[in-house]
């Protein structure tokens, strides 16, 4: 995880990783976020050992219970039922933002360059970047959801929905830290979305997604939930604060914002993002996320992230001995596991609290950490002003730190 003032120039560690680029799936302007992840190792199971008795025992194979949502269903059908359900509150959305780009003012005063323009300031050029994407309605007087990136930074949003009419769009929030927007529209007595809960999902539940990959409008897929609790990190998008769903539904650039949702028509993700080159690889923003960020959009039009103010990576045999190769004698890196910080921002909450490059957390408000996905996710949960207790190995000794999380300053592209 990388939160950085983009606007200073810290200390820092120069460390690699494994790039992946990430499609952000709205359809016009194709946005590709490049970040590192680490090999996650590879998962074992441990044979018990039975002893001679046992050996010669038929034991029954164990009954494998499938989830509830399939037992409830029973229905080869059901996907045709889920589009007739909640196919009318799933939407189609359209922005446009204008993009002005002026001359430098060098420029005015060369004699070659004042030939094509003349004297004077010449105009200012614009264009216009439009793009489209998806969205549900969560209240019937015209609250919709999507993804921040769908609508970030439009001049103007069109919502259509199904039955053909068409409305403008006001933006109540976005959120870029998780890639969730609220919009409202003028209308009532909509057709909503049910909502279940992601907490609960598990790998080879059915799902179906709903939305306007490539233009057009109202395309159903189906799959199963692949994978639950991806990472950021382990996707390559690693400036975002996120816990993902993995689906197999076919997902394209134009889905960004539409629902996944399972057997009962429950919406339980938001569609957001694949993976370049790879093909069953599709992630969404669990529901409960969703939720919890939309509600404070509505009711303030922002959400504020808590920030550390640094740059850190997980602490793994390999890693160490590349800091080494690049540090030297600067650092002495005794742990053999924890987080270790790569950059401080100058005036940050961590640099006034006193952490330093090439500190290794060993725990966050008493609870141990060993991965960068861990430490996110306990400052994500911390509060912007109140003090944050941290213990980190500094030159092979345990030191105490309180940081106080302050707002994380986003930046926007464009």
């Amino acid at each position: 995880m990388k939160i950085t003032n983009h606007h200073s120039a810290p200390k820092k560690i120069e460390t690699r990783g494994l790039p992946q680029r990430l499609w952000i799936l709205s359809y016009g302007v194709a946005v590709v976020f490049l970040g590192s992840c680490s090999l996650l190792p590879a998962k074992t199971v441990d044979n018990q050992q039975r002893d001679t008795q046992a050996q010669n025992t038929t034991q029954p194979n164990p009954v494998i219970v499938p989830p509830q949502i399939f037992s409830s269903s029973g229905d080869p059908n059901f996907v045709v039922k889920v589009v007739q359900q909640v196919g009318p509150a799933v939407v189609l959305i359209d922005s446009s933002r204008t993009i002005t780009s002026r001359i430098p003012d060098e420029f005015n005063n060369d004699p070659f360059f004042r030939r094509f323009f003349g004297e004077g300031n010449p105009r200012p050029r614009q264009r216009v970047e439009r793009g489209s994407g998806s969205g549900f309605i969560i209240n019937s007087s015209g609250q919709i959801l999507t993804n921040a990136h769908v609508v970030d930074g439009a001049d103007r949003v069109t919502v259509t929905l199904k039955d053909g009419r068409t409305f403008d769009g006001k933006v109540l929030g976005e959120d870029p830290v998780t890639d969730v927007a609220a919009i409202k529209i003028d209308a009532n007595n909509l057709p909503t979305l049910a909502v279940g809960n992601s907490d609960t999902l598990q790998p080879g539940e059915a799902v179906v997604a709903i939305g306007n990959p490539l233009g057009l409008n109202n395309t159903v897929t189906s799959g199963i939930i692949s994978a639950t609790g991806r990472s950021s990190s382990e996707i390559g998008a690693s400036d975002k604060r996120v816990d993902y769903i993995q689906t197999d539904a076919a997902i394209n650039p134009g889905n960004s914002g539409g629902p996944l949702l399972n057997a009962r028509g429950q919406v339980i993700a938001m569609n957001t993002a694949i993976i370049r080159g790879a093909q069953g690889l599709g992630f969404a923003i669990p529901i409960n996320t969703v939720q919890r960020i939309a509600q404070e959009l509505i009711a303030k039009g922002k959400v504020d992230h808590p920030y550390l103010g640094v740059q850190m990576v997980t602490l793994t045999p390999e890693n160490k001995e590349r800091i080494k190769k690049v540090a030297g004698d600067r650092l002495n890196i005794t742990a053999d596991d924890g987080v270790l910080l790569v950059e401080i921002v100058p005036r940050s909450p961590a640099s006034v609290a006193g952490l330093q490059v090439g500190d290794v957390i060993k725990s966050i408000n008493s609870q141990p950490v060993t991965k960068i996905e861990e430490v996110q996710r306990l400052v994500e949960k911390s509060q912007i002003g109140t003090k944050l207790p941290i213990e980190v190995e500094r030159n092979g000794q345990i030191v105490q730190v309180a940081v106080q999380p302050a707002p994380l300053p986003v930046r926007r592209e464009g």
